[in-house]
């Protein structure tokens, strides 16, 4: 058994859920934001048992994208004096995923 933490962004999070629900896999929740772009973010909390696990990943691939956007970058990257920053494009979305073994699992 596997515990995966699977961060996406907002755009992605309820279409993955879904999967993850058409596939009865559970998955719980937690909002969050990413520090560098400071845009909304949902990370997911999976306990996968082992016969699951490449499904899993699969479901995540499918249905999380990476996508150019402009962003505003919180610091400046062109060198202006001013220090004003220009919106930058910039390769976002897609999933961050983490993976770790499951020494032990209770549920009551």
């Amino acid at each position: 058994m596997r515990l995966i933490i699977v961060i996406v962004q907002n755009k992605d999070a309820n279409k993955l859920r879904s999967a993850f629900v058409d596939n009865k896999i559970p998955a719980t929740r937690f909002s969050s934001n990413g520090g560098f772009l400071r845009s909304g973010n949902a990370t997911y909390f999976l306990a996968v048992k082992d016969n699951q696990f490449e499904l899993t990943l699969k479901l995540i691939r499918e249905n999380s994208s990476v996508r150019d956007q402009y962003v505003n970058p919180p610091i400046n990257f062109h060198g202006d004096p001013s220090g004003q920053s220009f919106p930058t494009m910039a390769r976002v979305g897609g999933a961050t995923i983490i993976i770790l073994p499951i020494e032990k699992f209770y549920q009551f």
